[in-house]
C-alpha cells in the first residue's frame, strides 16, 4: 500500500478509502443524566466522569474533482462513563456507547502540490446505547435505554499527499441525541490514512523528472519528442569555425526545467549539475564573446512569482557555470523571462487550473536557454581553442 503511485491534485475523478483513529470527548452533562435515572428523593452527592475515549472510523469516498468529494463512513466514538454516590446512601454507575454511519460533502482547498485544507459538512445516523445500574438507595435493577437519531456533523482539517498515500489530521464535531432524551456534543480529533484506487497509474502523475539533456528549441517543439538519453553527452567543440568572412550566428541550447531543478525550486539537482559540467567543458574549449542565460516559466501562477522564479533559475545556472564551471563571470549574463516567451502555441494547452494534464502540456515552456555568441577575428574567422578536426554540434 505504501508503494502506490503518486497522484497529482487534478480534476480527474477517482475513488478512495481509508481509516482513522483518535480521541473523542463527550460533554455528558452528568447532573442532568443522573436527574433522569435516579429514583425520586435520591440525589447525587459525588460525581466522577470519564468523558474521553479512543475512537476510530472507516470511510469510502469519491473525489469528483480537485475541490469536492462525497464520503460515506462508519464511526465508533467510544464509551463514556458516569459514577456517583447518592444520598440516601447508594451508588450509581452509567455508561454511554456511541457509534453510527455518516455521509459527508468534503471540500478541499489546495495550498501547494502536497498540502490542502479540508472542510466537511454532513449528516450522521447514530445509535446511543445507555446502561445504568445502582446499589443501596440508588438501586435501579438495570436501566438500558437506547436511541437511534439522525443529526449533523461538521469538520475541518489538513491533508498531506506526498505521493500515493495521503495523511489527514482533522477535528470533527458530532451532535448526538442520547437515550435519555437530550443532545450531547462529541468532539473527535483524529489522524487518518487515505488510499486512492480505481485509477490507472498514468492518469495523473506528479511532475516527473526528465533526464538532464539539452537540445535546440525545435526539438522541444516537436509533437512527440524522443526520450532523452540517460546522461548528457558533450561534443568537443561548441562553436565550429565557418568559412572566412561569414559571421557566426549565436548558438542557443535549451534545458528543460525539470532536468535542472526540482518542482518549483531554483537549486540545481545533481543530474542537472552533470549537464552543466558538460556545457562548461565545451565553453572552455571554445572562444566566445558572451553567454546569455535565460530562465522561462509556463503561464500558470502569478506573473510576479513566475518572474522571480525564472530569474532565480537563470542566476543559479550562471553561478554554476562560474563556479565550479570555471567560466569568466564578466562573459555571462542572466535574465528572467517569466512566461513571456512560451514555446507552446496559443490553444495548444487548454485550461487554467493546475491539473496534471495541463502541466504536462506546458512542460516545453518551463526551460532554461543558453545563448553563446562566438568571438570573431578581424578576418571573419572564429577564434576557437578546440580541435578543428572535431565534429561540429
Amino acid at each position: 500500500m505504501l508503494a502506490l503511485p503518486a497522484w497529482a491534485q487534478s480534476d480527474e475523478p477517482y475513488m478512495y478509502g481509508g481509516f482513522g483513529a483518535g480521541q473523542a470527548r463527550a460533554k455528558l452533562d452528568a447532573e442532568r443524566a443522573l436527574g433522569v435515572v435516579l429514583p425520586a428523593g435520591v440525589t447525587a452527592t459525588s460525581i466522577s466522569r470519564d468523558e474521553r475515549d479512543t475512537a476510530y472510523k472507516l470511510f469510502l469516498g469519491y473525489q469528483m474533482n480537485r475541490y469536492w468529494a462525497v464520503e460515506a463512513g462508519y464511526f465508533q466514538l467510544g464509551r463514556f462513563n458516569i459514577d456517583a454516590s447518592t444520598t440516601p446512601a447508594g451508588t450509581v454507575n452509567g455508561r454511554f456507547d456511541l457509534k453510527g454511519i455518516n455521509l459527508d460533502l468534503v471540500g478541499k482547498l489546495p495550498m501547494s502540490d502536497q498540502w490542502s485544507l479540508l472542510g466537511r459538512i454532513g449528516t450522521q445516523f447514530n445509535r446511543t446505547r445507555t446502561h445504568f445500574d445502582g446499589s443501596g438507595a440508588a438501586a435501579l435493577n438495570g436501566y438500558d435505554p437506547s436511541r437511534r437519531d439522525t443529526n449533523m456533523k461538521l469538520g475541518a482539517g489538513l491533508e498531506w499527499n506526498p505521493g500515493g498515500m495521503a495523511v489527514r489530521a482533522e477535528a470533527e464535531r458530532y451532535r448526538v441525541r442520547n437515550a435519555l432524551g437530550y443532545h450531547i456534543p462529541v468532539n473527535l480529533v483524529s489522524l487518518s490514512l487515505v488510499f486512492p484506487f480505481g485509477r490507472s497509474p498514468t492518469s495523473a502523475p506528479r511532475m516527473s523528472s526528465v533526464a538532464p539533456s539539452y537540445s535546440p528549441p525545435a526539438a522541444v517543439m516537436a509533437a512527440a519528442p524522443p526520450p532523452p538519453p540517460p546522461e548528457p553527452v558533450a561534443t568537443p567543440m561548441l562553436l565550429p569555425p565557418p568559412a572566412a568572412g561569414i559571421p557566426i550566428p549565436p548558438r542557443r541550447l535549451s534545458f528543460s526545467a525539470e532536468s535542472l531543478f526540482g518542482f518549483d525550486e531554483a537549486q540545481i539537482r545533481p543530474e542537472g549539475a552533470r549537464a552543466l559540467d558538460a556545457l562548461a567543458a565545451e565553453l572552455k574549449g571554445s572562444s566566445f564573446q558572451l553567454v546569455t542565460v535565460e530562465g522561462h516559466t509556463d503561464r500558470i501562477g502569478r506573473s510576479d512569482y513566475n518572474q522571480t522564479l525564472s530569474q532565480q533559475r537563470a542566476d543559479a545556472v550562471k553561478a554554476y557555470l562560474i563556479n565550479p564551471g570555471g567560466i569568466e563571470a564578466s562573459k555571462i549574463s542572466a535574465l528572467g523571462k517569466s512566461e513571456s516567451m512560451p514555446v507552446t502555441r496559443a490553444g495548444d494547452c487548454k485550461g487554467e487550473h493546475k491539473s496534471a494534464a495541463l502541466l504536462r502540456c506546458l512542460q516545453p515552456d518551463r526551460r532554461v536557454e543558453v545563448e553563446v555568441q562566438a568571438e570573431v577575428s578581424s578576418s571573419g574567422m572564429s577564434k576557437s581553442s578546440g580541435n578543428n578536426n572535431s565534429s561540429p554540434r
